[in-house]
């Protein structure tokens, strides 16, 4: 049986699958303040009359890191960085503490310049003095030789001993400068907060007789293991976006173009699929405004869910969102609640959340300071909140028809996504069908099981993951950045060897963290090979092969 928990910013929910069938599914309020005891509390609900040790995997989508960030309750980083000649390292300057040193590694590798001692020792002291636990060093061409980002580890570890010193070469074997250095320094930002929520994840699992395997959701719609995601939690932020398309993936046969509308409790999350594959970032996603290196499907999310505030104005009329203040008045006790589009969608008999005499007391309240009939206002907001995806949803395609397609799986070359129909998930989508559908002027489908469609996805996602190998036949060195694998290699080293070296690591990295792939999982997606000459003869080539497991669903 499989295990799937969807942190969402409204409700986690959870369910149990023992094949296509669904055994057992909650719902249950998110306490932002504990979303730990969220997630025990939905272990223990959904785990009620089934035995946890038939349940052999365990997969979570969390809202932790993003929520970190968003909140501005990161930890303070260390930014060390040194790119040598031909880039500004000012230009990505990150955070409060950073740092550039002097000191260049070429574009095959070989260092041009040590690392300055006198920068290092002005920013190890300016490190200590500010108390600094966790760091990101990183240097321009690590992914070919990490020998100066290894220094700069060892000098802060000699010095300062850290909790964690994220290595830029860790991250992907991309070149990219930039989006590496702010990788690294969100990497660092969230390590202490998501490793507790981990460790505690952990202890809960034990608690409840679980010995399944447990990973995490990332934003490129796969999974990895838990115990892998404590070195790169920035791998997990967008986790629940990433629930929602998988979740579509496991319960439509999408074919063809099409929009997913995820309308939650805060938001509504908007993705495209062509020709039935989810669409991704196709150099990685931003944090904050900062473009990285995480890879990610491609998702908008806008401020209209169950939980939007209703306000009215005379110069804006009435308006949905984009806050949520609380719940819905159908289900918020006490003084200062608030008229959601939940209750908007109750007046009008859309809906029956909780309870609806109280969303129409409410909305009939807000209705008589305007001078308005309850039923003209509620329709008014919910057309509001239809419209408001609908124009959402169109930038978004218009967006996307401006550059290359890509998706999870390859670049559709000349491709203009063009959606036929639409399908929704969520608490609310039922309710928004008929509006959403004349909006957009598309039939809009709802899945089986569609209001805890997230959950399903994550219990069904598969681990995905993707490393670039690079070989210098002439200088007999191979190197995987992220699994930080290096050895020798002959001069007579082949592309068809290099593809071999690839696909073995990978499945042995998975494999020692108790992952099970098969062997014929791993595909290799880029390889290329250049001689290099000097004066009139080759001296070596130059490999690089891309390998990866792709997302997919059990």
């Amino acid at each position: 049986m499989l295990l799937g928990i969807d942190v969402g910013g409204t409700h986690t929910d959870a369910v149990v699958l023992d094949g296509q069938e669904i055994k057992a599914s909650i719902k249950i309020p998110t306490d932002h303040k504990n979303l730990l005891s969220s997630i025990r509390t939905a272990l223990e609900k959904v785990l009620h009359g089934v035995d946890p040790k038939a349940v052999r995997r365990v997969n979570l989508s969390t809202t932790l890191s993003t929520n970190a960030i968003v909140e501005g309750k990161t930890e303070p980083v260390g930014v060390l960085v040194s790119s040598g000649p031909g880039i500004d390292p000012e230009s990505y300057r990150i955070g409060e503490n950073y740092f550039v040193l002097g000191g260049s590694i070429d574009h095959r590798g070989t260092e041009q310049e040590s690392l300055s001692p006198r920068d290092l020792d002005t920013a190890l002291d300016a490190c200590k003095e500010r108390n600094l636990r966790v760091f990101a060093a990183v240097t321009k061409f690590s992914t070919r030789n990490p020998a100066h980002e290894n220094q700069l580890a060892e000098a802060l570890g000699d010095a300062l001993a850290p909790d964690r010193v994220t290595l830029g070469h860790s991250l992907s074997g991309t070149l990219n400068f930039p989006r590496r250095v702010a990788t690294a320094y969100f990497n660092s930002a969230v390590w202490r907060v998501y490793n507790d929520f981990a460790q505690a994840v952990e202890e809960s699992a034990a608690h409840f007789g679980l010995n399944a395997e447990i990973s995490i959701l990332k934003a490129d719609g796969g999974t990895m293991p838990l115990e892998a995601s404590r070195e790169t939690p920035v791998e997990s932020i967008l986790s629940g976006p990433a629930a929602s398309v998988m979740g579509i993936i496991s319960l439509c046969d999408v074919q063809d173009d099409a929009i997913l509308l995820d309308i939650g409790g805060t938001t509504t999350d908007i993705a495209l699929f062509a020709n039935g594959a989810p669409l991704i970032e196709s150099e990685g996603m931003a944090i904050n405004g900062a473009p990285t290196l995480v890879q990610a499907l491609r998702v908008t999310p806008i401020g209209i869910g169950g939980d939007s505030a209703i306000r009215l104005s005379r110069e804006a009329g009435v308006t949905v969102g984009p806050d949520r203040q609380g719940p819905a008045l159908a289900v918020c006790s006490g003084s200062g609640c608030t008229p959601t589009l939940t209750d908007a969608l109750n007046t009008l008999g859309l809906s029956d959340f909780g309870d609806v005499e109280a969303s129409k007391a409410g909305i009939a309240a807000l209705a008589k300071l305007w001078d308005m009939s309850p039923e003209k206002l509620a329709q008014k907001v919910v057309s509001v909140a239809a419209s408001t995806i609908a124009e959402a949803v169109r930038s978004m395609v218009e967006r996307i028809n401006e550059k290359p397609v890509y998706t999870i799986y390859e670049m559709l070359k000349g491709k203009s996504v063009r959606p036929r129909r639409v399908v929704a998930m969520g608490g609310p989508a039922q309710a928004m069908l008929d509006p959403i559908q004349d909006a957009l002027s598309l039939p809009v489908e709802l899945p089986d099981h569609y209001s805890v469609a997230n959950a399903i996805g994550a219990a069904r996602t598969r681990t995905t993951l993707d490393v670039e190998l690079f070989a210098d036949t002439a200088k007999g060195s191979l190197f995987i950045p992220s699994l930080d694998v290096k050895k020798h290699v002959a001069r007579n080293y082949t592309l068809k060897d290099a593809k071999a070296d690839a696909i073995t690591e990978i499945l042995a990295f998975l494999r020692s963290r108790g992952v099970s792939v098969r062997d014929s999982e791993p595909e290799i997606t880029e390889a290329e090979a250049f001689s290099m000459v000097e004066g009139y003869s080759t001296t070596g080539k130059n490999i690089r092969v891309k390998c990866q497991l792709r997302p997919g669903v059990d």
